[in-house]
């Protein structure tokens, strides 16, 4: 078996965490880099080394490719792992990488290029044969004109887009000029390209993504599903597997075709390939997302694969472990996100300094998390505290199992959306699986009402 020497991990808070237990596993020493805003962060702990590389700015630390490198070289990392977020599908650090003669764990830099735009990216799964839904590209202008061909209601989004950010919902009679522009804006905004283009809207989808591994000698594996539906502001805040919603033979073809979008793309490491799903389970591609996902616990809990460990494996240029015919789904995990937010002022984050902190232990518990005691949550990074995790035999014994754990979970001196998860999780929609990408929307005052009479039934504060 090849093996790195050593590894950076170009990354903070939870995935750093989480990609380093990988590389232990293994037996590879790893190295952190850091802001000062970090430096007593978990991350920075655990590391054999950790290398402070600025203040608090973005730019001139966990986004600066230059720094990062340098730091990969001087400590004499042989590979480099971007974990999620910031750089992990940046063409500019997957080129410095090769550049310097580190291997970047994560796929080939054309997969990354091809599946980063989102008009790119349709354009080449259309001709593979897998359904999607209707749009068109252009323009602001021009998008204005060629709208008509798509039937309303619209979704107007980023070509680069991503995390749910440069996303407009347009139904008919809306100020469609207004949206392209807007959009157009928010995309140059965030992502620098204000390419944008229209597809036809699902009333009331799942979001429903399939998990692919790949390795560089043209295998490829899909690792089932995870159903992604429940979520506030387009970012998913509940997962679990399997989807209560597919059947066999959906689920199936859902594989399939995410298989053959890797295979067409020449994909060697761990992606996802995201899908809306109607009522009817008619399934549409969404997009690849060409990075470990913040959900791919779900499903390491049901299918005892250890991603992170296959993606470094692949990386150092083994071949891939894994056999279709040897991957199943076992009993069901769901996954909660715990951030620092605000449910009832819309879900506004709420940095501050955590002065208790003691997460739920147990057998079928799993809690991935970017801390272990009492933390300051910084207003500059994502607000996103841990990951809570339960496996049971069937979804309604893991969902009791969520329950609970919910409740044995404990952070005082900022609000946590603990209490909303809680409440999500009891709820008689979300048991009956009768859920969408809409149900938050369509729910939370009555689960802010919900979490108002429990406090008041108990007489004491409970987690909000």
């Amino acid at each position: 078996m090849k093996l790195f020497k050593k590894i950076l991990v170009a990354n903070r808070g939870e995935i750093a965490v989480r990609v380093m237990r990988s590389a232990k596993k293994l037996g590879i020493p790893v190295v952190a880099v850091y802001s000062e805003a970090d430096e007593n962060a978990l991350h920075v702990q655990q590391a054999n080394e950790a290398w402070c590389i600025g203040k608090e700015e973005l730019s001139d630390t966990y986004l600066n490719v230059e720094k990062i490198i340098s730091v990969a070289r001087e400590s004499g990392c042989d590979a480099l792992h971007p974990g999620y977020g910031f750089l992990s599908e940046s063409p500019l650090l997957v080129e410095a990488c090769k550049k310097a003669g580190i291997t970047f764990i994560g796929p080939r830099l054309e997969a990354i290029r091809l599946m980063g735009n989102k008009i790119e990216a349709r354009a080449f799964v259309k001709k593979l044969g897998v359904p999607m839904t209707e749009g068109v590209t252009g323009t602001p202008e021009e998008l204005l004109e060629k709208a008509a061909q798509v039937p309303f209601p619209l979704l107007v989004k980023a070509a680069a887009g991503g995390g749910g950010k440069g996303m407009r919902i347009v139904r008919e009679g809306d100020n469609l000029k207004e949206v392209l522009e807007s959009t157009s804006r928010e995309a140059k905004n965030y992502f620098g390209d204000g390419s944008i283009y229209i597809e036809k809207y699902i009333e009331e989808p799942r979001h429903i993504e399939i998990q692919v591994m790949g390795d560089n000698f043209g295998n490829v594996v899909h690792l089932f599903e995870r159903e992604c539906s429940i979520q506030r502001r387009y970012q998913k805040i509940i997962e679990e597997s399997p989807s209560p919603t597919l059947s066999d033979e959906v689920r199936r073809k859902m594989g399939a075709s995410a298989v053959s979008i890797a295979k067409a793309a020449r994909y060697n490491s761990a992606g996802t390939v995201e899908f809306l799903v109607d009522k009817d389970l008619n399934y549409y591609f969404l997009e690849m997302n060409t990075r470990i996902q913040v959900e791919h616990p779900v499903t390491e809990m049901v299918t005892g694969v250890d991603l992170v460990e296959e993606q470094i494996l692949v990386a150092a240029g083994n071949r891939l472990r894994l056999k279709q015919d040897e991957i199943s789904q076992n009993g069901h995990a769901i996954e909660c996100r715990v951030y620092a937010e605000d449910p009832a002022k819309n879900f506004m984050p709420a940095p501050g300094v955590i002065s208790f902190y003691r997460a739920p232990e147990g057998k079928d518990i799993r809690v991935d998390s970017g801390l272990d005691g009492p933390a300051k949550v910084q207003s500059i990074f994502d607000p996103m505290i841990s990951k809570l995790l339960v496996w049971g035999e069937d979804r309604s014994v893991a969902r009791e199992k969520m329950a609970a754990a919910l409740k044995d979970y404990h952070i005082h001196g900022i609000r946590t959306n603990l209490g909303y998860l809680l409440q999500l999780i009891q709820h008689p929609a979300f048991a009956e699986n009768k859920i969408s990408t809409g149900f938050c929307d369509n729910h939370t005052q009555e689960i802010l009402e919900n979490i108002r009479k429990a406090k008041e039934a108990f007489g004491k504060e409970i987690p909000a």
